[in-house]
This record gives structure tokens, sequence and C-alpha cells, in this order.
């Protein structure tokens, strides 16, 4: 495991060479919040890399209901039985692993590893614009309906789940990279995708976090560029 730490920001990537997966932990000035459970066999490197601050993980957030996002939730939610779980409303439906679609919704099929067997359930729901500590939720549709996104009010970091990978090439969910396709293989719409990846961008990050992928230190401009492709993409696929 890899840990880099920028502000008070720390990405813990397994397997950073060939498939990396991220989580992250923010620190917050009396405890830590936790980012994404990253896959099953990632549970001690969130512990021991907690166990070097004086705090206690007090939330666990999730981006999206994937199995690689989701996959160490049940068993941290064991060792830290305190620990809130954060979700957004709609996600929570795939965290249960119902696949189903609701009214009003592009009826594209949900892709990804959907978990089948997670026993944890939130204890909050987040909508658009809630706060979770120094976090602000942004709703970021496109990778799966309820992607979010959560963006530190301190210093301008957006850790922002799938909408965005930086490994191998940074594309909105949704544009294949050839050599690390499977954001894109796993993405449910990439209409909603591309409105989201904007929205992001309008926010102005700092630095963008990504569940695939290294830091990437002043994004606006590269997310901008990988816009322009996805758009040029969807424009001519219409």
């Amino acid at each position: 495991m890899r840990v880099t730490r920028e502000g008070h920001l720390l990405q813990l990537t397994w397997m950073p060479r060939l498939f990396p997966v991220n989580c992250y932990i923010i620190e917050e000035e009396n405890e830590l919040t936790l980012i994404d459970a990253a896959m099953p066999f990632s549970v001690k490197g969130i512990i021991a890399t907690a166990a070097k601050f004086d705090k206690k993980i007090t939330r666990i957030v999730l981006t999206h209901a994937h199995d690689d996002h989701v996959g160490a939730l049940d068993e941290l939610k064991t060792l830290l039985p305190e620990a809130q779980v954060y979700i957004s409303e709609r996600d929570a439906a795939l965290l249960r692993g119902d696949r189903s679609l609701r009214e009003g919704e592009p009826q594209t099929a949900i892709k990804g590893g959907v978990p089948k067997k997670i026993s944890t359930q939130p204890d909050v729901l987040l909508h658009d614009g809630d706060t979770i500590g120094s976090m602000t939720a942004i709703q970021t549709p496109g990778h799966t309906p309820g992607s979010m996104s959560f963006i530190d009010s301190r210093s301008g970091a957006v850790v922002v789940g799938d909408a965005f990978q930086t490994f191998r090439g940074t594309a909105v969910s949704g544009t294949v990279i050839p050599w690390f396709p499977f954001p894109a293989m796993a993405t449910w719409n990439k209409d909603q995708a591309l409105i989201s990846a904007t929205k992001l961008l309008e926010a102005s990050p700092t630095l963008l976090a990504t569940g695939h992928g290294d830091l990437l230190r002043n994004p606006m401009q590269t997310m901008e560029r990988a816009i322009h492709k996805a758009q040029m993409i969807q424009d001519r696929s219409n």
C-alpha cells in the first residue's frame, strides 16, 4: 500500500502500478473521515494508517456503491462500530444490491460490480450540498445514479470517486482509456457523467482525487481537456 499526503488529505493506494484502487482519509481537527472503503484486503492498511493519528475514524463516507469502493465496509464497521456510514440516498439502494432504475432517470443499465453481500446499513443518507465535517457533498451522477463527490472547504481538494480517472490518463467517467478501460466499462450513463464532470470543474478544485490514479494538483486545465474530449465523443455518437 502506498500513502500520499497533500495537506489534510491522505490517499491510500493499493496496486498502484497495475490496477490502482484508492481511498482517502481526511484529517479534521478532532477526528478522521474515511472516504470509500476500497477492497476487502484494504482493512489492515486503513486501520494502520489511521492509527498514526491521535484521532479516531468517526465517519465512513462512500462516493458510490461499487465493490471496489465498499469492499472493506463490513469489516471496518465491525472494527469501528461508532463510525457513522454515509452514502447518497440514491446509491443506498445499490448498496443493498438493488439495480432497479427510478422513474425519471435515464433508463440505461447500471453497470459495474454492485455488492451482493454487504450487511452494513448507512446511518446518514446524503443529498447535494450536505456538509460532512469540512467536506461538502456534490451530487455527481453518471458513473452510478447516486455517485457523489466531496470538496474540502479548507483547501479546495475534491474527492470524486469514479467521476474522473487519472490512471493512464485523465478522463471523464465513460471515456475509455485504452490501457485502463475499467471505469468507463462500469459507467451507467455517459451523458450524466459529462454533466457532472462540468459541475466539478465549475467548483474550481485545487486538487483532483480519484478512485483510480494519482492525485492531480492544479487540475482544472486537465479536467477541461478531458471534458472536451468526452463532449466530442458524445457529439459523434449522437
